[in-house]
Formats: C-alpha cells, sequence, structure tokens
C-alpha cells in the first residue's frame, strides 16, 4: 500500500483507542519519534541530514499539519474534529500557510545517470538547516499530493470517533483501517439491537 507524507503528517491526529484524540505532537518528544518513524518515507524527498525535534520545530510541524488538515476537509467536505478548521477562511489561509512552508527552501532538480544505469531524479538545495529542508518538503509533498491523483481517493473515516484520513485503495472503502471497520460494524449492531428492542421487551413500541 502506497503511503502518503501528508496523509501521515495530517493523521498526528488521531482517535486514541478510548474515546478521546490524541496528538503525535503534542511534544517535541512525540515530534521527534514521528520524524524518526518515517526516516525511510522521507529520504529521497529531504536533503540528507539528522533532524531533532526541537519545541520551536514541534510548533511549525503542527502549524503545517493543521494548514493540510483543513484542505483535507475541504476537500472531502467533512468537519473536522478541530475547530480552526471549521472557519469558512480557514482553506484560504492554509493555501497560503503550505505555499509559505514549501518556499523556505527553494530546490532544483538533479539527475542522477551513473554508466550502465537508468537514469533518477533528486533534489538540490542550498539550505544548510535540516529542520528547515524537512518542514519544506512536507509542505511540498502536501502540495503535490492535493494536485496529483491521489486527492480523488481521499476519505475521511468513516468510523465513530475516528479523526484520520486516508487514501481509498478500493471503491466501497469506507475506514482507515481493519480495526476501525469493526468499530463500525459493532456500533451499526447495537444501533439496529436499540432500534428493534423498543420498550426493551424485544418488540418495537
Amino acid at each position: 500500500m502506497e503511503r502518503w507524507p501528508a496523509v501521515e503528517l495530517v493523521n498526528t491526529i488521531r482517535h486514541d483507542g478510548s474515546g478521546g484524540v490524541a496528538d503525535d505532537l503534542a511534544t517535541a518528544c512525540g515530534a521527534d519519534r514521528w520524524i524518526r518513524d518515517r526516516a525511510e518515507l522521507l529520504d529521497g524527498r529531504v536533503p540528507a541530514g539528522p533532524v531533532v525535534a526541537d519545541e520551536a520545530l514541534r510548533r511549525q510541524l503542527a502549524e503545517l499539519r493543521d494548514a493540510v488538515r483543513a484542505l483535507f476537509a475541504h476537500t472531502v467536505g467533512v468537519l473536522p474534529s478541530r475547530p480552526a478548521e471549521t472557519d469558512p477562511a480557514a482553506p484560504g489561509r492554509a493555501v497560503a500557510l503550505l505555499n509559505a512552508y514549501a518556499a523556505r527552501d527553494p530546490v532544483v532538480p538533479l539527475l542522477s545517470w551513473p554508466p550502465g544505469e537508468v537514469p533518477t531524479a533528486g533534489w538540490s538545495s542550498a539550505e544548510s538547516d535540516p529542520a528547515v529542508r524537512l518542514l519544506a518538503a512536507l509542505a511540498r509533498a502536501s502540495v503535490d499530493f492535493l494536485t496529483g491523483p491521489g486527492r480523488e481517493r481521499l476519505r475521511a473515516c468513516a468510523a465513530p470517533r475516528c479523526v484520520r484520513y486516508f487514501v481509498r485503495s478500493h471503491g466501497r472503502q469506507e475506514w482507515c483501517k481493519p480495526s476501525c471497520g469493526n468499530r463500525a460494524r459493532v456500533a451499526r449492531h447495537s444501533r439496529r439491537r436499540r432500534a428493534g428492542s423498543g420498550d426493551g421487551t424485544g418488540t418495537p413500541g
């Protein structure tokens, strides 16, 4: 299954498994763990250089995440859980913020063509700060996603209390992962039982 940096970024806001919402970027340690866990995904999109998340980077990651999340909500036409995303002006501000982050690291395409091998494209950057490169690369990846074919398959998970987004892999997919599907089916079954029980005797009242 293809992984999308933009989708992984917005899904740092997620259902915590007990009825609440968790934020993986709530602390610098959480942001640092999220970056490390996605090193392979980000490889090739971010010029080489270690990134250690401090509080400043954490705040910027969360700001970028919230902007992309607002644009995802605008795309799928739902009202997400975070109040800032329900503001009608949010998409315009989010676009401006996303573009500002993408512009922080001007990059140029770089051709690599070793003898006897297939040519590949990469990126060359003069930016020395790996944190700036990371933020700009995530912003560019979000621009690529929102203007590419994945946007047409973007969905908000339909499971109760889930606030995650996913890219639909088949025509009938409703949930971001199997556990959400199981929770949705249990909730649906419970609603049907309540509707059928009526006055509690098993007979509709």
